[in-house]
C-alpha cells in the first residue's frame, strides 16, 4: 500500500522538482528578471558612445545585466558573433555587412554608433578644398579598404580621375601622423583620434577637409541631391538573440542612446573613461577627440538609409568589402 501511495505522489512530486529547477534557471523578461547581454566593441571610437553605459553597469545601475568585452581588432569579435558567444557587438559597418553573409542573415544591425572620423590633414595652405588635391600625393592607410573607397568617391564626385592624383599608403595610422609631423606640407587621411594627437604635436598642422561632410556633398552630387551622412560603425545583434529578448534589445538601445549624449555632453569624464578602458593612451587627447569622434546613436529609417547608401558605395568600389553583395531588407532592425 505504501509502495502504490508513493506512486501516485510521484508526479506531483516530479511537478514541484521542476518548478523549482526552473525558477533556478536564470531569469527572464516575462518573469520581470533581468537579461545578461554579452557586448563585444572595438578599442576605438566606435566604443566611446557605450562608456558611460560600461561604467553604470559595473555599478549596477542597468535594468540589463552587463557583460562586456573589448577587442583590438574586428576578427577577434567575427567568430564569438558566429558561435554565439556574444549577442551584440560595435563593429565597423562594412564588416557588420560581412557577418550578415557568414551567418546567413543571423545579425541585424540596431543603430549606427559612429558617423565619419576621417579627415584631411596637411600643413599646406594651399589645400582648402577637394579639388586642390589634384596633382597631389595623399598618404593613408589601408589599400583597398574603406578609407580608400571613401576617399575615390568623394574626389571622383569633385571631378577628379585616378590620374590626377596619387596614393601613397603607410602600414598604420601612426606612420601617417609621423610622416605628416616631419613634413607638414604633405598631405594625410587620418581618422580620430589620431588627428587630433597629429595636431597636438605640431601646431603647423590643419585639418582641411572633414570627410563627412565631404561625404554628404558627394552624395548630393551623385544622387540627385539626396545626401547622406557618412558611416563608421554599426551595432549588430544575433537575430536569435533578439527574438528571444526583445525588450533586452530595446533596453540596450535605450541606455546606449543616453551613453552617447552622456560622453557628448560631459566630455570631462568621457575623456578618463577612455583612458580607463585603453581606447586612448592620455586624457588631453581624447578631450580634444570625443567631440570629433563622430559619436552617434542613430536607428529605424534614418539608419537604414544612411547605411545602405554607403554600403552601396563600398559595394562598388569592391563587392568583396561587404561580403560579396548588398545585405537583404532584414539586415536592417526597424523597431
Amino acid at each position: 500500500m505504501n509502495g502504490l501511495k508513493n506512486f501516485k505522489l510521484l508526479p506531483a512530486l516530479i511537478a514541484i522538482l521542476l518548478s523549482v529547477l526552473l525558477a533556478g534557471c536564470g531569469h527572464s523578461e516575462e518573469s520581470g528578471g533581468t537579461v545578461t547581454v554579452r557586448v563585444g566593441s572595438l578599442k576605438g571610437p566606435t566604443s566611446l558612445g557605450i562608456l558611460f553605459l560600461m561604467e553604470k553597469a559595473e555599478n549596477k545601475e542597468t535594468k540589463n545585466e552587463y557583460e562586456f568585452r573589448m577587442a583590438a581588432g574586428a576578427e577577434e569579435l567575427l567568430p564569438l558573433m558566429v558561435k554565439g558567444e556574444l549577442d551584440i557587438a560595435l563593429v565597423p559597418a562594412n564588416v557588420a555587412a560581412i557577418l550578415y553573409e557568414k551567418t546567413d542573415g543571423g545579425v541585424a544591425v540596431v543603430d549606427i554608433n559612429t558617423l565619419s572620423v576621417l579627415y584631411l590633414v596637411t600643413g599646406s595652405d594651399q589645400v582648402g578644398s577637394a579639388a586642390d588635391l589634384k596633382g597631389r600625393t595623399i598618404y593613408l592607410t589601408g589599400k583597398g579598404t574603406t578609407p580608400e573607397a571613401v576617399l575615390k568617391f568623394i574626389l571622383h564626385a569633385n571631378d577628379l580621375g585616378e590620374d590626377d592624383y596619387r596614393l601613397e599608403f603607410q602600414s598604420e595610422a601612426a606612420q601617417t601622423a609621423a610622416l605628416l609631423a616631419e613634413h607638414p606640407e604633405a598631405v594625410g587621411l587620418l581618422p580620430q583620434p589620431f588627428v587630433t594627437a597629429a595636431l597636438l604635436q605640431n601646431e603647423d598642422l590643419r585639418t582641411v577637409l572633414d570627410m563627412g561632410k565631404e561625404w554628404t556633398a558627394a552624395q548630393e552630387l551623385m544622387k540627385d541631391g539626396k545626401g547622406s551622412p557618412m558611416v563608421t560603425g554599426v551595432t549588430v545583434v544575433r537575430k536569435a538573440f533578439l527574438e528571444e529578448h526583445p525588450e533586452a534589445v530595446e533596453e540596450f538601445l535605450r541606455e546606449h542612446q543616453a551613453s552617447a549624449e552622456a560622453v557628448l555632453e560631459d566630455v570631462e569624464t568621457g575623456a578618463a573613461l577612455a583612458v580607463e578602458a585603453g581606447i586612448l593612451a592620455k586624457e588631453a587627447v581624447a578631450k580634444k577627440a570625443i567631440p570629433e569622434c563622430g559619436i552617434t546613436c542613430m536607428t529605424g529609417q534614418e539608419m537604414k538609409d544612411a547605411l545602405s547608401a554607403y554600403l552601396e558605395v563600398l559595394a562598388d568600389f569592391d563587392s568583396g568589402l561587404i561580403g560579396g553583395k548588398l545585405p537583404a531588407d532584414d539586415f536592417y532592425f526597424l523597431p
